[in-house]
């Protein structure tokens, strides 16, 4: 028995030990690999595609300076999860970088060294209320290029893989990408001259937009009429283009089959378009522009005589609600897209849409669309007349695109060559056809992006302006998400290739689906139970006003309520009452679901998994004990 005790013990130990060193065996080979494996739904721990073949270009080591404020009460409590996860995202970059990246983690403690060089970076320290500024900004250098992310917000947590990739791309690139203006419109500003001065007026600034790309671009002016774009041009930016040539067109139709990037703002009406001709009134009726050549060619169609009118995203004018100006939220955009993943509050004014299938080779990305609860109305009627535009409404059920982008090979819109110019007079020569052939087909992947409003843009609609009282300087204030939407697709596109095909980083807040669709559901009745409401008044008011009218023409009383009026009354306030009651039963119902969803999923969090989990535990420790007593 006791030799049996032994042996017992003898194989447990051996057991133990044998188990230990598969452990450590494992853990040995697992280390050697290094392989991760994503199992979330939105892939959140996987660098995307474009960022990998950014990383794949280093040649030389870059260095990235992580600085992040260590400690228990020097970094705000929300923060510190965020920081920790920056810092794996930075971990996975080093990794992909194979070696190339060297990452140092930094703690700018007050009056250290690491707080100087924090400075010298251009990361800035973030102020509280009580204590020392804390910071969190990553710096990336390679020899004498540097780039500065000064402060890591939380709220651009999706942009943070873009932010950083775009940040390896600067330091990369030693010259900044030159980028072409081409418009009609006063885009550069307009000097003051002594007529103006005289009235009392002032010259016209630079638009914001153009001001900003100026900070990070070489920026330069193509004329309308150019039939050439010049070879340093990387990305062409078209504002408006009213009255463009087919010579015009063909240039940018080379220009894009050359691997220049384009960004085209077009209007079926542009009311900012102060050169328009007015009417006979001496209104401003704006002015239209399309590339329909080009478009033609690209599989894309766009109603230069129709504009987008949205009941869902209705804006408002000086004249009151205005379905025609487009005031979008997040649900407009494309949330997975970089370029829109943070534009919540877009304006559009008079938009058009875009429509039709891509040709073969082309992909289509839509960037921001109109709700189903839309229409295509007449520029006219749109603009002169929103409230009845809004009693005459009749939704198309489609989601109309207001932007979006195409990538891919292009085929030229100009298979037989440059185009002919127009003869200056009738007795004039025919050009001649240019010998050299044009590009049919591109070699490489190129990328447009269409806006279907220009006025989108323009000052009056993005920012506001002040004169700083004691500086004297003029101070801008942006109003909406217009210039930092219109600067993200001209940046991506403008910077290295591959950042276009950087996704937005999934977010880690996981939306309550269901109980959204519980909320739209019991909305859309709220919503449809009001319409009825006011149909009812409406119809009520009318029966009232009939009535009086009908005693005025016999010479009754108007201000005495006859029978049928009292009745009438009496009839409405009682079908009121009974809306009214409906409405509240119906909020009751939407409360109601919802408590009842959210207690469904809080026992499961708090009380189904532990229970699973149990149940699993006592199964396993029932087998054990058969087993035992099987021995």
């Amino acid at each position: 028995m006791k030799n049996k005790g032994l042996e017992t013990w003898l194989y447990s130990s051996l057991g133990v030990a044998a188990m230990f060193g598969i452990v450590v065996l494992i853990y040995a080979l697992a280390s050697s690999v290094n392989k991760r494996i994503d199992l979330t739904a939105e892939r959140a721990y996987t660098l995307s595609a474009g960022t990998r073949a950014i990383l794949s270009k280093l040649d030389t080591p870059v260095q990235i300076r992580f600085y992040c404020t260590r400690g228990d009460n020097r970094m705000p409590v929300m923060l510190k999860t965020y920081a920790q996860r920056v810092e794996d995202l930075l971990g996975e970059f080093r990794q992909a970088s194979k070696g190339q990246i060297e990452i140092q983690k930094l703690d700018p403690a007050p009056d250290s060294d690491a707080e100087d060089s924090a400075r010298l970076d251009g990361i800035e320290g973030q102020a509280r209320m009580e204590g020392e500024p804390f910071y969190l900004g990553v710096s990336v250098s390679m020899l004498d290029q540097k780039q500065a992310l000064p402060f890591l917000a939380p709220d651009r947590e999706r942009l943070l893989e873009y932010d950083l990739a775009r940040a390896l791309s600067r330091v990369i690139s030693t010259t900044k990408p030159v980028i072409g203006v081409m418009s009609p419109l006063p885009y550069g500003g307009q000097p003051m001259n002594p007529m103006m001065m005289r009235m009392g007026q002032q010259g016209q600034q630079p638009w914001v937009l153009i001001s900003e790309l100026k900070r990070d671009f070489t920026v330069k002016d193509v004329p309308l009429a150019a039939e050439e774009i010049p070879a340093d041009i990387k990305v062409l930016v078209l504002i408006h283009p009213k009255g463009i040539t087919d010579a015009a067109q063909y240039a940018i139709d080379q220009f894009v089959l050359r691997g220049g990037k384009l960004v085209a703002f077009l209007d079926p009406l542009s009311v900012l378009d102060r050169s328009a001709a007015g009417n006979p009134m001496g209104m401003n009726m704006g002015s239209q522009s399309s590339l329909d050549k080009l478009l033609s060619a690209w599989g894309i169609a766009f109603d230069g005589s129709k504009v987008v009118a949205d009941l869902d995203f209705v804006g408002r004018t000086r004249e009151g609600r205005q379905p025609a100006v487009l005031a979008l939220n997040e649900k407009a955009t494309n949330r997975e897209d970089i370029v829109s993943a943070e534009s919540n509050n877009l304006i559009f004014a008079f938009a058009g849409a875009f429509s039709g299938t891509p040709a073969e080779g082309l992909k289509q990305t839509i960037l921001v669309h109109s709700s189903k609860n839309s229409q295509l109305v007449e520029p006219m009627s749109a603009q002169f007349g929103g409230e009845k535009l809004i009693k005459d409404f009749v939704s198309s059920n489609t989601e109309h695109a207001l932007a979006l982008r195409l990538t891919g090979k292009f085929k030229t819109a100009f298979p037989d060559g440059k185009p002919k110019a127009a003869a200056a007079t009738p007795d004039a020569a025919p050009e001649k056809k240019s010998s050299e052939p044009g590009l049919k087909e591109s070699k490489e992947d190129g990328a447009v992006v269409l806006i279907g409003d220009s006025d989108f843009i323009q000052d009056q609609l993005t920012v506001q302006e002040m004169v700083n009282p004691f500086g004297g300087q003029r101070m801008v204030t942006p109003v909406n998400s217009n210039l930092a939407f219109a600067q993200s697709a001209i940046e991506q596109v403008a910077g290295d290739s591959n950042l276009v095909a950087v996704r937005s980083r999934a977010s880690r807040e996981r939306q309550f689906i269901v109980v959204r669709q519980m909320q739209a559901k019991a909305e859309s009745a709220f919503q449809a139970k009001i319409k009825s409401l006011e149909g009812s008044l409406a119809e009520a008011q009318n029966k009232l006003n009939e009535l009086q009218r009908t005693k005025a023409d016999k010479g009754g009383q108007r201000f005495i309520l006859s029978p049928e009026q009292q009745l009438e009354i009496n009839n409405f306030r009682n079908k009121e009452r009974d809306m009214k009651i409906q409405l509240k039963e119906e909020r009751k119902k939407l409360r109601t679901g919802i408590d009842s969803l959210e207690t469904s999923i809080k026992w499961i969090n708090i009380a189904l998994m532990p229970a699973l989990v149990a149940a699993a535990g006592i199964v396993l420790a029932l087998l054990r004990l058969q087993r035992r007593a099987a021995r």
